[in-house]
């Protein structure tokens, strides 16, 4: 497939012109190839490894979550130069969706987490940069089954701070480093937030914002978005492609 071709409709279906982000997000097409397509890599995060990773499968498109940008402007020396000069030696083009594939209704990390938790999903709350990136919906079950099915899901075992009622109903989600938005997760009248991540002052945001909040993990929380927009290229346009797992552990 021509590598043109396959950007226009990443960038339309991805609303990418039109979802504000950090500047450094660089949300697109980032690197090009020679132009055609064959097979997509997808990842969360773009660093050497993944890189490699690509190459050794035989991607000649890396889709990333997280994208060569985000230290700013920066001379391409060291590894910077180094994972630059491995995508162009292998022939690999890079495409990075931060917000854009946050927010995604369809193939999303919030929406798509929510959808294997198994919540109705209801609305948006949680804004950033102008616009809302969290979504929320409805749900019944205990808070440890939750805290179970998240484990599953991610691989291991989320902080909880259980704060708020034992049983849940009203759950929001922002995957990723969401800690900031537990004040908004409780405007919203959600009993629930699930997150990656944040820092330690939203232990007391939680506790006294009567919030049950879920730390999941910045990476396990958003694998899920790459792999449902990778296959979602082989459903429409019969690419086929390989997750490349490289967790943090963070």
């Amino acid at each position: 497939m021509e590598l043109t071709a396959l950007v226009s409709y990443l960038d339309g279906y991805l609303q990418v012109a039109d979802v504000p982000d950090a500047p450094a997000a660089v949300n697109g097409l980032q690197v090009a190839n020679a132009g055609t397509v064959s097979r997509v890599a997808a990842a969360v995060d773009l660093c050497e490894a993944t890189v490699r990773m690509a190459a050794e499968r035989g991607a000649d498109l890396l889709l990333v979550h997280h994208g060569l940008f985000w230290g700013g402007l920066q001379p391409l020396t060291g590894r910077a130069y180094r994972r630059v000069a491995g995508l162009i030696a292998h022939n690999i083009a890079l495409y990075s969706a931060h917000l854009p594939l946050d927010l995604h209704p369809d193939v999303g990390n919030n929406a798509v987490l929510a959808r294997q938790l198994g919540v109705s999903l209801r609305g948006e709350f949680g804004e950033e940069f102008g616009v809302r990136i969290g979504r929320w919906g409805e749900i019944d079950v205990s808070r440890h089954a939750l805290e179970r099915q998240l484990a599953a899901l991610t691989g291991s075992a989320p902080r909880l701070m259980a704060f708020g009622p034992e049983r849940v109903r009203r759950v929001g989600i922002v995957t990723g480093a969401g800690g900031s938005m537990i004040a908004q997760a409780a405007a919203a009248g959600l009993d629930t937030f699930i997150t990656g991540e944040g820092p330690h002052h939203t232990f007391f945001d939680a506790e006294e914002l009567k919030l049950n909040v879920f730390y999941a993990g910045h990476y396990a929380t958003e694998t899920v978005g790459v792999k449902a927009l990778a296959g979602h290229l082989h459903d429409r346009f019969h690419l086929p492609w390989t997750f490349l797992d490289h967790p943090s552990g963070l």
